[in-house]
């Protein structure tokens, strides 16, 4: 992809608005990775998007009272929304994401959302930007804190027409798992599939592996562990102990080659920690 007013050019939609049981409750938005809550490391990957919507609660101004005022907020305008009725799962807010940005560009003079939305805590840079709809739409879900390094890679599939007409999309695939909620899709292509999939419960529980199914994507290897996510408290154990043995690695020298291709950052949670998980079996 090549400059900002042409074909290349893309919105983002975040989702952030699971229920977390299998973290007791507690926000993955609100968890601190590396110094930044995973909110703020989704919005990073976003820093060159026209506009970007945040679908999840708004985040609370007491969550993280020590939060610095964040430059990672790098989008040009962020804005808020929730799909209806609430923990509807990633394709309806996928669908809700879209819808507001819809509005938004509807009443970008007034600054608004729309009345599903509100302009996020983060605000907007005040840029009025392109007017037109962008064609492509990233899409990430927040507990994926190396998204933005995915970004470039996602960009650069999709610029490669290995179809006619090119693909309709790129995704991270990881040991022959798909992170369909890290990738990149044509905005038309992907309205024109939750339309599809409406139901008379409108898209609310709907598999992301039926919205992606009738998708020509290109599958985006990811041997950096560029999509590994956060779901429980082991996660948090093992990627936060990550950290600490890549801290002594480095203080000895060096770290193997081996474990180095699998290493992340390891989030800590904003809040306290529960003193013991969650029974398990819950649901994001």
């Amino acid at each position: 992809m090549t400059g900002d007013e042409g074909g290349d050019r893309f919105d983002a939609v975040v989702l952030a608005g699971g229920r977390a049981s299998r973290l007791g409750g507690v926000p993955k938005p609100t968890l601190v990775v590396d110094g930044a809550t995973l909110l703020e490391h989704a919005l990073a990957a976003t820093r060159d998007a026209d506009r970007t919507v945040v679908v999840g609660p708004e985040p609370a101004d007491a969550a993280r009272p020590s939060a610095p005022a964040a430059p990672v907020l790098g989008a040009r305008d962020v804005v808020h929304t929730r799909e209806e009725p609430a923990f509807g799962g990633p394709v309806a807010g996928l669908d809700a994401g879209l819808r507001a940005l819809a509005r938004g560009r509807g009443a970008r003079s007034g600054g608004s959302a729309g009345s599903g939305g509100s302009a996020g805590s983060g605000g907007s840079t005040g840029s009025a930007g392109p007017a037109g709809p962008a064609p492509w739409v990233l899409v990430l879900a927040v507990d994926v804190p190396r998204a933005d390094a995915a970004v470039p890679r996602l960009r650069a599939a999709v610029a490669r027409p290995d179809a006619a007409g090119g693909p309709d999309g790129a995704f991270l695939e990881r040991d022959g798992r798909e992170q369909w909620l890290v990738g990149l899709y044509r905005h038309d292509a992907l309205r024109a599939a939750l339309d599809a999939l409406a139901g008379p419960r409108g898209l609310h529980g709907v598999p992301v592996r039926r919205l992606v199914a009738g998708l020509s994507c290109v599958r985006v290897p990811d041997d950096l562990g560029l999509s590994v996510d956060v779901d429980t408290w082991d996660d948090v154990r093992r990627l936060t102990v990550g950290v600490h043995d890549d801290v002594a690695g480095k203080a000895r020298g060096g770290v193997d080659e081996n474990e180095q291709a699998g290493r992340t950052e390891g989030p800590v949670p904003a809040h306290p920690a529960a003193p013991h998980d969650p029974p398990k079996g819950g649901t994001r």
